[in-house]
C-alpha cells in the first residue's frame, strides 16, 4: 500500500516508518523541513509540507497515496507558554488534522489512521477500565483538541466514504521516550529510595514497538474500518511494580518505601506537586479486547523485552 506518514521523525513515527517499509508498504514521510544530512530511512521518500495547520497544502504529499497515517501533533506539555494553549493545540491538532483529512478524501485516499490519545477520553484517574462505552470528557487543551479532531474526522469519513481508524494509546514507553517515562527512568537510575512502595494503583502502558505494530495492523486489516481502538501491552501495572521492572532492566536496586498514600498526597499538596502525584499514583487502565478480538492483534513485544530496549537506549543516551 502507498502510505503517507506524518510525524515520521517523532517518537512513535521513528518506530513505525521502518516497520511499514518492512511489511512491504511504500512509505512517504511528511516533514516540516528538509532533514540535515542523509534521510535516515533509505527506503522512505521524504515530502516537505511545512508547518501543520489549517492552511497546509498537502497536494504534492498526497499524490498517488492510498492511505494516510497521521501521527504529527502538538503534544501535551507540562508548562505551556502559549498565550492561549487551547487555540495553539486546536490550530495543529484539530484544524491541521481536518485540513489533511479533507485533502486526503478529495485525493482518493481509502483509509485514514489517526493516532489519538487516551487524553481524548479523560485527563484524570478512573477506578474502572476505559472502554468503548466510556463517554469522553477531556479537560486539558491537548485532550480537547484531540477529541475535536476525532469527531471532525468521523464527519469527513461519513460524507466521503474514506475509512477512518482511530487509535488511543495510554502511556507510551521505549527508546526515545520523553516526559514522564524518561523522568521515571532517571529517578530509578539514581538508586535512591522512593516513597512509592505503598501504591496499589493500576496503569496501562504500551511499548512503542507494540504501538507501531497496532498502527500497521489498523492500516492493513479490513475489519478496522470505522473503529476506535484502545491499546496496551497486557495486564496493567502498579507504579511500584513498574519501578521494580525498570530497576531490573537498568540493573539497579528498586528501593521502595511504603509511605501511606494519604501522607504522600498531603505532601504533594503542600509542595504544589499534586498534579504530578496524581499522575504517578492514579489508576488509569484500558480495555483493549476489541482490537485483539476484531483484528486478532497481539503485541509482539512483552514488558520485559520492551523495558530492556528502553533501558539500553537510556543508558546509551547518557554516555
Amino acid at each position: 500500500m502507498r502510505v503517507l506518514l506524518t510525524g515520521a521523525t517523532g517518537f512513535v513515527g521513528r518506530h513505525t516508518a521502518p516497520l511499514l517499509a518492512a511489511r512491504g508498504h511504500t512509505v512517504r514521510a511528511a516533514l516540516r523541513r528538509p532533514i540535515d544530512g542523509p534521510w535516515e530511512q533509505a527506503a522512505i521518500e521524504p515530502a516537505i509540507v511545512g508547518d501543520i495547520g489549517p492552511d497546509t497544502d498537502w497536494t504534492a504529499a498526497l499524490a498517488g497515496m492510498e492511505a494516510v497515517i497521521h501521527m504529527a501533533a502538538r503534544v501535551h506539555v507540562m508548562r505551556d507558554r502559549a498565550a492561549d494553549p487551547l487555540a495553539a493545540f486546536r490550530r495543529v491538532n484539530t484544524a491541521g488534522t481536518v485540513r489533511l483529512a479533507e485533502q486526503a478524501a478529495a485525493s482518493g485516499v481509502r483509509r485514514f489512521v489517526y493516532l489519538s490519545s487516551i487524553k481524548a477520553m479523560v485527563d484524570e484517574s478512573r477506578p474502572t477500565p476505559l472502554d468503548a462505552a466510556t463517554v469522553p470528557d477531556p479537560h486539558s487543551p491537548y485532550g480537547v483538541s484531540k477529541l475535536e479532531a476525532e469527531r471532525a474526522l468521523a464527519a469527513i469519513a461519513a460524507r466521503s466514504g474514506m475509512e477512518l481508524v482511530v487509535i488511543r494509546p495510554p502511556l507510551v514507553y521505549g527508546p526515545g521516550a520523553a516526559g514522564n517515562m524518561r523522568a521515571l527512568l532517571k529517578l530509578v537510575a539514581t538508586g535512591l529510595p522512593l516513597p512509592l512502595g505503598g501504591l496499589d494503583n493500576r496503569r496501562s502502558l504500551i511499548y512503542v514497538g507494540n504501538l507501531a505494530d497496532a498502527v500497521a495492523t489498523a492500516l492493513e486489516h479490513p475489519a478496522a474500518a470505522g473503529q476506535t481502538f484502545l491499546v496496551q501491552d497486557g495486564e496493567p501495572l502498579s507504579t511500584a511494580d513498574l519501578v521494580r521492572a525498570i530497576a531490573a532492566a537498568l540493573g539497579r536496586p528498586a528501593r521502595l518505601i511504603p509511605v501511606p498514600r494519604r501522607l504522600m498526597a498531603l505532601g504533594a499538596a503542600l509542595t504544589g506537586t499534586r498534579a504530578v502525584f496524581d499522575r504517578i499514583a492514579g489508576t488509569l487502565t484500558v480495555d483493549d479486547r476489541p482490537i485483539r478480538s476484531r483484528l486478532g492483534w497481539q503485541p509482539p513485544h512483552d514488558l520485559a523485552s520492551g523495558l530492556r530496549a528502553t533501558a539500553e537506549w537510556f543508558k546509551a543516551s547518557r554516555g
